[in-house]
């Protein structure tokens, strides 16, 4: 039997290694075309699907026809062009990986140890829903400020919110009032001493020692808890001296607090009673809370 190599100009006899069953099922016949991970073959050119199919075609080798019956199930399909598990690895066999809620501090302070009832768990849920996801950020609309019957001596400082305050947002008001306590405390805000404010910008500042230290001292003496209920927190003062530029520093505090961190509707200095703040309400479920200064 003879055998025709189109690369080579002589004829050569088959070897007898061959045997009948490669001859009907030739060993070229059986591989597939590269496959390229990611990529289908309906992206393929009109030209390049006719050839892959051209190679599955029936071919008459001594009147026995080789093709697709033959090869059984080794047709092309898109499934299998898109097969990249042999890669045994890449993002064939990534997976997302799921946040652990678990470990969540703010989650676990909500839920408490109330898992294992679906009662109890629903009723602090209700309890807590406005720690729940909530935006919280400043408020582009001015703090309100408004005096009704305040005393330098003994009075209260009231704060009513757009929101119920966070965690993190009950920290930032303790740490304002607290540091303006220790400011005040230590005479910084004397409005009978400012030599610096008044001198003139074009000149260079001076400062008369003699004068600071003969000024009468403004002392801040003292301040009470912070107390929350919902959006609304009062705590009471004790300035003592009547010192406005101490009003004045937390005004300045509190509005910039209100534009970048959380929203402040309204400051009131003084008064025993505001909006719908409840004197009897001093339980931690219904919503009241004091924090120390």
């Amino acid at each position: 039997m003879l055998i025709i190599q189109p690369c080579l100009p002589t004829l050569q006899s088959l070897p007898s290694s061959i045997t009948s069953y490669s001859i009907i099922n030739p060993p070229f016949l059986h591989c597939r075309p590269p496959l390229k991970a990611g990529f289908s073959s309906k992206l393929y050119s009109p030209v390049t699907r006719v050839g892959i199919k051209n190679l599955r075609s029936d071919i008459d080798i001594n009147g026995v026809v080789v093709g697709d019956d033959a090869a059984g199930d080794s047709e092309v399909t898109d499934d299998d062009m898109n097969d990249v598990s042999w890669l045994g690895g890449g993002f064939g066999d990534r997976k997302v990986e799921d946040k652990d809620y678990d470990k969540d501090p703010e989650f676990a302070e909500i839920l408490g140890s109330c898992l294992d009832d679906p009662q109890k768990m629903e009723e602090r849920l209700r309890n807590k829903r406005s720690k729940i996801l909530h935006t919280k950020t400043g408020s582009p609309n001015p703090m309100a400020v408004k005096f009704n019957k305040f005393e330098f001596s003994n009075s209260y400082i009231w704060l009513e919110f757009y929101n119920t305050l966070l965690d993190n947002d009950v920290s930032l008001i303790c740490d304002t009032f607290r540091s303006w306590h220790i400011v005040g405390r230590l005479g910084g805000c004397n409005s009978m001493n400012m030599q610096l404010s008044q001198n003139p910008f074009d000149k260079r500042p001076t400062y008369d020692a003699t004068q600071g230290a003969n000024v009468t001292p403004a002392t801040f003496y003292n301040i009470g808890d912070l107390e929350i209920q919902d959006n609304l927190a009062r705590i009471w003062v004790d300035i003592g001296t009547s010192e406005p530029l101490l009003l004045d520093v937390l005004v300045n505090a509190l509005t910039q607090i209100s534009s970048d961190y959380i929203g402040i509707k309204q400051v009131m200095f003084g008064g025993s009673e505001y909006g719908s703040w409840r004197e009897n309400l001093k339980t931690e479920v219904a919503g009241y809370s004091i924090h120390k200064i």
